[in-house]
């Protein structure tokens, strides 16, 4: 970071930063940041305040959001870049909240050429250079249940860097010492394995939704890496550490902290 840069930076936290009461109120109401170190914590804070004063976070439909909810998203929105930068943030600008669920038109050509208008339900949606966009009860129920694999954050977010290369299919840009053979035959296996199970009707242990396509896999699996990283753990060694890797992140050593 070049000296003009990073006295812009320093200029921001200190002018910008998120207030203490706020701070706190919310790494208590955000359990899934139980078990970060203290100096974690701060960096985490500092990537929100710069996420905060860089993107426009407003409501859809004339929905209203208080400081405090920007925050969580923020928060929860830097989570996965902790180790990596808000530079990967760069591109876009926008996070759009809706109060709930929202609908979406898509449309899809069927295999003999003719096109269909899908309509869909989403809870979040991520374009490759336009916004992010959230339903704001999903995001609090996931606060509820983010033990589950749940957060619609971390799924739009990993979208956003799955794309960072051109196209979301289920490759980010990899680190200089991660090999994208590696990376593929891991994760190829995983989506098949999972894929399989689901064909023949057998249980699976993480959300059915992976199996849509390479994309959604890689971003529902970093749903589980931070928030059940046990179950990749357990089920999927290789893709668990591959991430482990990608995001420079112990999930599990917080998590065993917490006595989990």
């Amino acid at each position: 970071m070049n000296v003009f840069k990073r006295a812009r930076v320093i200029y921001i936290l200190h002018r910008y930063a998120i207030e203490h009461e706020i701070w706190t109120t919310i790494s208590d109401k955000l359990t899934i940041l139980q078990g970060m170190t203290a100096v974690e914590m701060a960096h985490l804070r500092e990537l929100a305040t710069l996420f905060l004063h860089e993107k426009n976070i407003y409501g859809a439909q004339k929905f209203h959001l208080s400081d405090e909810m920007r925050v969580i998203i923020a928060t929860q929105a830097c989570l996965p870049i902790l180790s990596l930068g808000i530079g990967l943030f760069s591109g876009w600008s926008d996070v759009i909240v809706y109060p709930g669920a929202f609908q979406v038109c898509r449309d899809e050509r069927d295999e003999f050429g003719v096109v269909h208008h899908d309509l869909r339900l989403l809870s979040g949606e991520a374009w490759s250079r336009g916004p992010v966009i959230f339903s704001w009860q999903d995001i609090e129920q996931d606060l509820q249940r983010w033990q589950q694999g749940n957060n619609v954050i971390f799924h739009e977010i990993a979208h956003k860097l799955d794309t960072l290369n051109g196209s979301a299919n289920g490759m980010p840009p990899l680190h200089y010492a991660m090999h994208p053979e590696q990376w593929s035959v891991a994760f190829s296996a995983a989506y098949e394995q999972l894929n399989k199970r689901l064909k023949h009707h057998h249980g699976v242990c993480v959300d059915p939704y992976a199996a849509t396509s390479p994309a959604e896999f890689f971003a529902v699996f970093s749903e589980y890496f931070f928030c059940a990283p046990d179950i990749l753990q357990e089920h999927f060694e290789d893709v668990f550490q591959l991430l482990k890797l990608y995001y420079r992140q112990e999930p599990l050593l917080r998590r065993s902290k917490l006595g989990f």
